[in-house]
């Protein structure tokens, strides 16, 4: 048995690296490095060569983290991690306690330090991870995060109860602390979009009038959603086409025209680039031979819509409503 293999079994006492790596949002190689430069390993070995982390151990890799999440070089964080604590009155300051849940609290309410300022609240403990590698633009830990997190959860829950809360809170950062962290949110963004396509199927094959479109209104730039929503469908074997950002009126009515969709989702963020009269017109479309005339139906998605509601348009209040609207929609 190699040492890589016992580094990651669960026999003995103490967390394993694999288990401290998952709890504080890195990639094990990450810990080991840590361990092997600047000298952060565990205090103490069993068996020889089986690795165990105490509370103490993960409470400075805890430290460790949340001085390279706010910009302090990994060297210099290491250096003040391992420099005594100053003193006060009463003695020396005491080691910060575990990261065990306390009693009666479930595992996915976990508090750290290493991300408070992002006020995650009460969510899972992958949102913990995920915002701690987004903090120290840790490509590697945050790509592998958010592959496990899509893979044990489905795209659906991922989204809802771990990617979404971690971007909403990133976004909270950024729109209280000025032109702080606007790097963070672009970095999380992109490596969610990047995992996103990874993790999605192909493509299902086009149906004839069973295709989704999905777009977002013109001056529309938020297309995680959409995203997120194409990777579901695909997920499901339906048809979609999705055509990213602001797409421009004239190109929005020649896309339906030339496809001819059985749904048609118009994504706004904002209030200010929803347009009822915009989802109204391509709702009135028709296309197809005299007689047997075609129109799509129109899902307007998204906050921006709030207060924009068009009368008869389904306007779905979430991920999995909007896949649900589309599968009663969509000829099997």
């Amino acid at each position: 048995m190699t040492a890589d293999r016992n580094d990651e079994d669960g026999r003995g006492g103490g967390l394993t690296t694999g288990e401290v790596a998952r709890r504080l949002g890195v990639a094990p190689t990450t810990v080991r490095t840590w361990d092997r430069r600047y000298g952060l390993g565990p205090d103490a070995h069993t068996g020889g060569t089986h690795r165990r982390w105490t509370p103490a151990d993960v409470a400075r890799l805890e430290r460790m983290c949340a001085l390279t999440a706010t910009g302090v070089p990994p060297a210099e964080a290491a250096r003040m991690v391992k420099s005594p604590e100053p003193p006060t009155p009463d003695g020396p300051v005491p080691v910060a306690p575990p990261i065990a849940a306390p009693p009666g609290r479930p595992a996915a309410s976990r508090r750290s330090r290493a991300h408070a300022g992002l006020r995650l609240g009460d969510v899972r403990q992958e949102c913990k991870g995920i915002a701690r590698a987004a903090l120290r633009l840790d490509a590697a830990a945050l790509e592998d995060l958010l592959a496990t997190a899509i893979e044990a959860h489905g795209l659906i829950t991922a989204w809802t109860e771990v990617l979404m809360p971690t971007l909403q809170a990133v976004g909270r950062k950024w729109e209280n602390s000025g032109e702080r962290y606007v790097e963070v949110e672009h970095f999380l963004s992109w490596h969610v979009s990047g995992a996103l396509r990874r993790c999605a199927p192909p493509v299902a094959a086009d149906r004839p009038g069973a295709t989704t479109m999905l777009a977002c209104v013109p001056g529309e730039n938020h297309t995680l959603p959409l995203e997120v929503l194409a990777a579901a469908l695909a997920e499901r074997q339906l048809p979609v086409r999705m055509f990213g950002a602001a797409l421009p009126v004239d190109s929005l009515v020649a896309a339906v025209r030339r496809t001819g969709p059985a749904v048609v989702g118009l994504w706004a963020q904002s209030r200010t680039t929803a347009s009822r009269p915009l989802a109204e017109h391509v709702a009135a479309m028709e296309w197809g031979v005299r007689g047997a005339r075609r129109k799509a139906v129109v899902m307007t998605l998204g906050p921006g819509w709030a207060g924009h509601a068009v009368p008869g348009l389904p306007r779905p209040r979430g991920l999995a409503e909007a896949v649900a609207a589309v599968e009663s929609l969509v000829p099997g």
